[in-house]
């Protein structure tokens, strides 16, 4: 299994943590994270993981205001009628 994580602890501020440690303060660790601390976890000294705040979340989507948008669109052509034409016209 290849580990495709690329941590470079001396370029991001973090704290480094070892795995026994991890295991040991997760609770700890994932209060850091809730505060906006970002932690790397290291095997035999090597980056494994990134315990860090979770990514801005993107905004709800709005069904009604999406379905109101869609309603209000008008067909110009049914589906397979416009599949058939592309077909026709790419014969020629």
């Amino acid at each position: 299994m290849t580990n495709n994580l690329v941590i470079n602890p001396t370029e991001i501020k973090m704290k480094l943590v070892n795995l026994a440690e991890a295991k040991a303060k997760f609770s700890a660790l994932v209060e850091e994270a809730e505060s906006g601390e970002t932690v790397c976890i290291t095997r035999h000294g090597k980056p494994v993981a990134r315990l860090g705040p979770p990514q801005d979340r993107r905004e709800p989507i709005d069904f009604n205001a999406l379905k109101e948008m869609t309603d209000s669109m008008t067909i110009h052509e049914d589906a397979s009628d416009f599949v058939s034409r592309m077909r026709e016209e790419a014969r020629y």
